[in-house]
């Protein structure tokens, strides 16, 4: 408790110094600037109270400078949940198109752009079909559609799911949604689109998710002609598992699964969670790819509009478009936007030279989405069918049992009841700045926030009492005339004045008042004013 004002600093002005020192709650005021101390005493209180609001500011500046760097720290939790949400599962044959549906025209528009043949080999290649010539006079379509020969003479799921159960219950073709990709044409399973129901499981293991048994239709792979860039050497389905939101990147992100194999795929979901800048780099403003800034730009840069949810994949996809159509003036049959699907010789010329020039390029440049969905994924495999499964299956499929053996699988995949939540979070939160400039603040050197509110209010009445009040002062009292004046005109008009030598009374002078006083050595005549 600070002692109570003495008589001296009673008569002191709010605005001096050591009345505020007095009164001041930061600690070492009152002993720098409190009257009675002797001076080294004072130097010494100065002194440190100098050096513990050195150290006070120095510790604030590398905590204000820690929180403008924007740290982030990242946290990985596992959680429950009683009833999740079934991923998309697209499926793809490696092999783009069925021999038995290529015909002249097909070659003679893509043959020399997708399956790098010459028209000299034309007619050897249909031999390797095991299809006719061209007949004499063949006359190609004067147009062709790239997307149309996929959807024709790509492999129909109908021919390839030889059986669908979903916990247990039976599906079928109808429960998959077509969609191009750059692997031809494919097919998801709960993909959500047209408003469909999403499925949901509420157990986890297997039998509680997607089972299918597939034929690859080795019979109708395309012969490997030359080694191309296109060709595929291997046998099977790829397949990718995502959310209903991503559009599938399958060509670069898919696993295989092979024929005389039952592949087990275990996955679990993962919720990510990004920030935004300045503390991270996400994004959730969705890529349109019909946009194009009037300025020059990054192909990643976001653009608003009417587009699905933000993605990774839907971003890189939407930035490949850009490019290509941009370039060539169309797009390929996998890529989204309005533009025209690419001519096969365009395909040939432009597309596929550009897509893979942005490609390692890496000039799209997509961030992380801020909240998004990915799955985790564990494989494992056994041989299938047995031997006495494989009668059974060449039995009811009308096949031998060697076709069974090359060309059926099994894909099981089931997804895990318990999920990961990976999130960032600020390293260093507002509150947590202010509580340490508040600690800092009242280790070194004893004040809080009113102390501030104390300082503040001596520095107002500081500038009221020396600045404001000495103008408004003298507006109100105008200027008085200096005694040194005053006393000269008294004398002056003392001197003119005539003595009254005559009887009479004396004539009244023309000051209110005049006193005089003598001393032994001087006289000196006050003049007195009435204001």
């Amino acid at each position: 408790m600070k002692p109570p004002a003495g008589p001296e600093e009673a008569r002191l002005p709010a605005s001096d110094i050591r009345v505020f020192a007095s009164s001041c709650t930061m600690h070492g005021l009152g002993h720098v600037f409190g009257p009675g101390a002797p001076p080294a005493r004072r130097g010494l209180w100065a002194a440190a109270v100098l050096l513990a609001l050195a150290t006070f500011l120095y510790q604030v500046a590398g905590r204000v400078q820690y929180y403008g760097e924007f740290h982030h720290e990242t946290a990985l939790e596992e959680r429950e949940s009683r009833r999740l949400t079934f991923p998309a599962v697209t499926l793809c044959n490696v092999n783009p198109l069925r021999r038995s549906r290529l015909t002249p025209n097909d070659l003679h528009w893509a043959g020399p752009a997708l399956l790098g043949l010459e028209p000299a080999e034309h007619a050897a290649y249909l031999r390797a079909l095991g299809r006719p010539p061209a007949p004499p006079g063949f006359m190609p379509s004067p147009t062709f559609d790239v997307a149309r020969l996929y959807a024709r003479a790509g492999h129909a799921l109908e021919d390839m799911l030889l059986d669908c159960r979903y916990r247990g219950w039976p599906c079928g073709p109808e429960n998959f949604t077509t969609i191009f990709t750059r692997m031809g044409q494919c097919y998801t399973f709960n993909s959500g689109a047209d408003g469909a129901e999403l499925l949901s499981t509420p157990k986890g293991g297997m039998g509680n998710g997607l089972e299918v048994m597939l034929d690859v239709q080795q019979e109708e792979y395309l012969p490997v002609w030359r080694d191309v860039e296109e060709t595929p050497f291997e046998v099977g389905v790829r397949v990718q598992i995502h959310t209903q939101e991503e559009p599938p990147l399958i060509d670069q992100l898919g696993f295989g699964a092979a024929p005389g194999y039952q592949t087990f795929v275990s996955c679990q979901k993962q919720q990510l969670s990004f920030l935004p800048p300045p503390w991270g780099d996400c994004s959730s403003i969705s890529l349109d790819p019909d946009f194009e800034p009037e300025a020059p730009g990054p192909l990643g840069t976001p653009s608003p509009g009417l587009s699905p949810p933000y993605s990774l994949m839907g971003c890189r996809l939407a930035c490949q478009s850009r490019y290509v159509a941009r370039k060539c003036g169309c797009r390929m049959m996998h890529m989204p936007g309005s533009a025209p699907v690419c001519s096969p010789q365009q395909y040939k010329d432009c597309a596929h030279p550009a897509l893979d020039a942005l490609l390692r390029k890496d000039a799209c440049r997509c961030p992380n989405p801020c909240a998004s969905t990915r799955y985790a994924k564990e494989l494992s495999m056994v041989r299938m069918p047995s031997r006495p499964a494989a009668r059974y299956l060449a039995r009811k499929h009308n096949r031998s049992e060697a076709y069974i053996l090359e060309n059926v699988l099994v894909l099981d995949i089931f997804e895990a009841l318990n999920y990961e939540t990976v999130e960032q979070k600020k390293a260093y939160e507002m509150s947590e700045l202010l509580g340490d400039i508040g600690g800092q603040m009242g280790l070194f050197i004893g004040a809080s926030l009113l102390t501030i509110l104390e300082i503040l209010d001596y520095l107002c009445e500081v500038f009221w009492d020396r600045v404001l009040g000495r103008r408004f002062w003298n507006r109100k009292h105008p200027q008085r005339p200096s005694s040194a004046n005053l006393l000269q005109e008294g004398l002056g008009s003392h001197r003119t004045q005539v003595p009254h030598l005559g009887p009479g009374p004396r004539p009244p002078t023309s000051c209110s008042a005049v006193a005089k006083t003598l001393s032994a050595s001087h006289r000196t005549c006050y003049l007195v004013t009435r204001l």
